[in-house]
């Protein structure tokens, strides 16, 4: 007699078919709308610092209490989405976040963009660990990799056309117009989601709350001898690259570059890289193992900072283009583990892992102001590389795990 497992498996969607395409497209939409939302105000950043005459510290609290209400949000998520189901929370989250990006766009006051921002991440907090969980059920696990690398590949896109389009239009009309066509743009996107998103086949909603299971659940996965590494490599690896991107703005508009909003946006096309990298370390590692290609994504996010210490303005560009590569590149790898290494409850440990990695952009994005002020560019650069040093000690620990 088959077991239930193997009757879930022989339900999975596999490659190469009309239901791979149409979740992966979709999914790729997902990724798209929800981080050109989250990170549209970083090219920002000087301008609204300048518009309400407030610290850089200060300023990327437009971003950190967005991720920062992300974190506990995306903790929530899983146990609500065994309700209501994965699509339609989803659905509704990228929706409701779009239209609170529209709302601080149209705000005047510096404490109503900030509580904007904070709802539009609590919002968002419906997507990205269900998006993943959603992966885990639905995609035959032979191309997980896959499917995940082109989900964090469209994230990529996402943060680059947020960045980049809201330097162009603040640039151009300022920050209210950025932000405001930055929500509409996320808004057309979102319905696009909904209409090419495939309804769960191996899902069931549970109505009732249960916490004990759910408490039970996060605890297996928090004394688990492989899930904490990873969850620590991820809030590392985005915490130093938000950091990075947070503060290369005030650098660039100082001298000796002296660029506009606009020539600083255009600067965030690099993430065209993090779209190839992620897809091609997703398939990288299911051929050569996980590890292996996690250290290396890790080694090569170290170089583009080194990079970036250089005064020229095309080694600067090379080395966040590098940065940006390994980041995407790290967080396609330790995304698909963590759904493979949690044997059950993958949502409980998709939500623990993006809790940390949210808690980590957070916390280093705005610490990062600090050393920004007293120690210059190589205050960020002793801070971040000091982060991946350590993330790289926790991926050393993951050998002979995958």
């Amino acid at each position: 007699m088959q077991s239930r497992e193997s009757a879930l498996e022989d339900e999975r969607i596999a490659a190469d078919t009309t239901a791979y395409a149409r979740v992966n497209g979709a999914l790729f939409l997902g990724g798209f709308a929800t981080f050109s939302l989250l990170y549209c105000t970083q090219p920002l950043l000087p301008q609204l610092a300048w518009s309400f005459h407030v610290s850089p510290a200060t300023s990327s609290l437009a971003l950190s209490l967005t991720t920062g209400a992300l974190a506990p949000a995306i903790f929530l998520a899983g146990p609500l989405s065994e309700a209501t189901g994965r699509r339609i929370l989803i659905l509704v989250s990228l929706l409701a976040a779009s239209l609170c990006n529209v709302a601080a766009g149209l705000s005047t006051a510096w404490h109503a963009v900030l509580l904007c921002r904070a709802l539009e991440g609590v919002a968002l907090g419906g997507v990205p660990a269900v998006a993943m969980t959603y992966l885990a059920e639905e995609i035959d696990t032979g191309s997980l990799g896959h499917a995940m690398g082109l989900y964090v590949g469209g994230s990529a896109m996402g943060g680059m056309a947020g960045r980049t389009i809201a330097g162009l239009l603040s640039g151009l009309f300022g920050w209210h117009a950025a932000l405001a066509g930055i929500g509409l743009i996320a808004f057309v996107v979102s319905v696009a989601f909904g209409f090419l998103l495939p309804t769960e086949r191996n899902f069931s909603p549970r109505r009732e709350w249960a916490a004990e299971r759910h408490l039970g659940a996060w605890m297996s996965h928090i004394t688990h001898g492989g899930l904490p590494f990873l969850f620590g490599i991820g809030g590392l690896a985005l915490g130093s690259f938000v950091t990075v991107y947070n503060y290369i703005g005030f650098r660039l508009a100082r001298a000796p570059y002296h660029l506009n909003q606009g020539q600083i946006g255009l600067i965030f096309l690099v993430y065209m890289v993090g779209v190839v990298s992620s897809p091609f370390a997703g398939k990288l590692a299911d051929r050569l193992g996980r590890p292996v290609v996690l250290l290396a994504s890790i080694v090569a996010s170290q170089l583009g900072l080194a990079l970036t210490l250089f005064e020229g303005l095309p080694l600067i560009v090379i080395g966040i283009a590098l940065l940006t590569g390994g980041f995407f590149a790290t967080q396609s790898v330790a995304s698909a583990w963590v759904g493979r290494m949690a044997s059950d409850a993958k949502g409980h440990a998709t939500s623990l892992y993006l809790l940390v990695y949210y808690t980590g952009s957070s916390i280093m994005g705005s610490a990062g102001g600090w050393f920004w002020s007293s120690h210059g560019w190589t205050g960020i650069i002793g801070f971040t590389a000091s982060a991946l040093i350590l993330a790289a000690g926790l991926a050393a620990g993951l050998r002979g795990r995958d």
